[in-house]
């Protein structure tokens, strides 16, 4: 049977980029099918939630879900929960992965190339949360299961890249949380011989990401930390524009622009697809189509040096234009 992807377009310029997605898909894969399935701001205001269970069915049943991106309330909304997150969460997509490569585009530093490992599950965005008029809290919660499985899928990846882990912490203050994750990693590290495991307080590493990214292959870390760190890392080449993810759990992943939905530019046919293109990669590698993924990246790549370039990047090409050099340049290749 041929790969399904569940599509998931969401608001704004999601609906502009994943349809362009879809297109290189199809002529790079043409034995991919797809279905279709509503998630967002919109779906919660025509349904009362933002995730129906159909779509949930739709990603459970696919082999892979490539997602665009979800406007937020911009108050209180009740019943409404981010549809990523409440995938997070049904799925255990307890791996974010955020590539960060150089780019031939005149903002990106050269020589870096490295994966942001971000425990996706836990730490500060356990949703445990209680308030009263004076004082709000929000419980951190670390496992050792958890810190030992997000340590360990890093190491693995390491093995496929450059063997060198960054373990990210704040052990020296969050003894309790951030020590347990320390201890967790520092364990797991041990089955790794090969590897090469050093450390830094998450202040130091935020530091060196500025001054020396190069040095890194792989980071690994907690949620929030990792959030953090990885928006910083890819300012460093080019902007959230050009930005992939992927959220991976032991049997659905889910892979999106880290991008938001952008109402300021959506309809107006300039949205970067160039995050979603770095999405449908990471996807394709995931499905067993590591060549396809090469492929497509070479084209990006190539357009992004020919010059064909949307308004972020400081050009004026249309999505519609670089969709078509993307094509354009994969046809060369395949």
């Amino acid at each position: 049977m041929s790969p399904v992807i569940c599509l998931l377009e969401g608001d704004g310029i999601g609906r502009e980029v994943i349809p362009a997605a879809r297109r290189v898909l199809e002529v790079l894969c043409p034995d991919l099918s797809f279905v279709q399935a509503e998630a967002g701001w919109e779906t919660f205001q025509r349904e009362g939630t933002a995730l129906p269970e159909r779509t949930v069915d739709a990603v459970a049943h696919a082999d892979a879900t490539l997602f665009g991106a979800v406007s937020s309330p911009l108050g209180p909304a009740e019943g409404y929960r981010s549809p990523i997150v409440d995938l997070r969460r049904r799925f255990d997509l307890y791996a974010n992965l955020r590539p960060v490569a150089s780019q031939p585009v005149a903002d990106s530093r050269t020589g870096i190339d490295m994966l942001i490992v971000r425990e996706n599950s836990e730490g500060l965005y356990s949703g445990i949360e209680r308030r009263d008029a004076e004082r709000a809290v929000t419980e951190r919660v670390i496992t050792r299961s958890g810190s030992e499985r997000i340590v360990r899928r890093a190491m693995d990846l390491a093995m496929e890249r450059r063997q060198h882990v960054t373990v990210v912490h704040k052990a020296n203050v969050l003894r309790a949380t951030c020590g347990l994750f320390r201890e967790a990693a520092l364990a797991v590290a041990q089955e790794y011989p090969r590897v090469r495991v050093d450390e830094l307080l998450v202040d130091a590493a935020a530091m060196r990401l500025i001054t020396a990214p190069e040095s890194f292959d792989v980071l690994v870390t907690t949620n929030l930390f990792g959030d953090i760190l990885s928006d910083e890392a890819v300012a460093l080449v080019g902007g959230l524009g050009l930005a992939p993810s992927g959220n991976i759990g032991e049997s659905v992943a889910v892979f999106e622009p880290v991008h938001g939905s952008a109402p300021d530019i959506a309809g107006k046919g300039i949205a970067n697809p160039v995050a979603a293109f770095g999405a449908a990669a990471m996807l394709l590698a995931h499905i067993g189509r590591p060549h396809d993924a090469s492929v497509l990246r070479t084209a990006m790549a190539r357009v992004l040096e020919s010059g064909a370039r949307t308004p972020d990047l400081g050009g004026d090409a249309t999505t519609d234009e670089v969709t078509e050099a993307t094509l354009g340049a994969m046809e060369e290749l395949i």
